[in-house]
């Protein structure tokens, strides 16, 4: 097992290297921001897929935000660690005024990243889903619940570091779980990485729209469409 990664840029281009069969027209790879867009950006340009984001949020404790209490995702979707609440009695309350501050946070992003671009048909497609790394496991399966909706074909989790017991748990909930580094124990997922910087919503919208431009320049390569020379 390989000790750390060099950054998410390096995570995503071994990422890429294990998912090569999964360069097919009904691929699509989301990132999950901020981090995990980055190395999701590899894996797509390696692939030749397009990239999108899945935008989903912690639900932090109040006053200990480390300590996840479940996640939200598009359309409110909540996927809850009910042994966390029921060991800490946290009400429902609670759980709702959390739930609603980090919604309003979500949509600010989806404005922020996608702009007036619609949402992906993911029906019937192959989705990889990507992040820079699990910790709980909460967020990547509030992801999950909300791509079920969906209805794709297949979801894989590509992830460069995991710990082992969440790896196997999300086997049973996905279709394939791709896995650089399972250590044990975990500690934190900045530790598995040489350079682990904070990212920022520009970085984020940035490489979404150098991904469109790459897929839409591919398009235009792929075309019968001549130019010709004015008269």
């Amino acid at each position: 097992m390989m000790n750390k990664l060099r950054d998410r840029a390096q995570a995503g281009q071994m990422l890429a290297q294990k998912l090569s069969a999964y360069n097919r027209p009904e691929v699509i790879v989301l990132g999950l921001p901020r981090g995990g867009v980055l190395v999701a950006y590899e894996v797509a340009k390696a692939l030749h897929v397009p990239l999108d984001v899945c935008i989903v949020r912690k639900l932090g404790l109040p006053g200990h935000k480390e300590l996840a209490i479940g996640a939200i995702a598009s359309d409110g979707v909540r996927v809850l660690n009910y042994d966390v609440i029921s060991h800490l009695n946290i009400s429902s309350k609670t759980i709702d005024e959390v739930a609603a501050r980090e919604l309003r946070e979500l949509q600010r992003r989806d404005h922020t990243y996608r702009g007036q671009r619609p949402l992906p048909d993911l029906r019937h497609h192959t989705i990889i889903l990507v992040d820079d790394g699990i910790a709980t496991g909460s967020t990547i399966r509030a992801a999950i619940a909300v791509l079920k909706q969906e209805q794709p074909k297949q979801i894989i989790v590509a992830v460069p570091v995991a710990p082992p017991d969440i790896c196997k748990q999300l086997k049973t909930e996905v279709d394939e779980v791709v896995c650089l580094i399972q250590p044990e124990p975990m500690y934190t997922i900045a530790i598995w990485y040489d350079h682990f910087s904070q990212i920022t919503d520009e970085q984020v919208r940035h490489l979404l729209e150098e991904s469109t431009l790459r897929g839409c320049l591919k398009s235009f390569e792929g075309s019968n469409f001549m130019p010709t020379a004015s008269p």
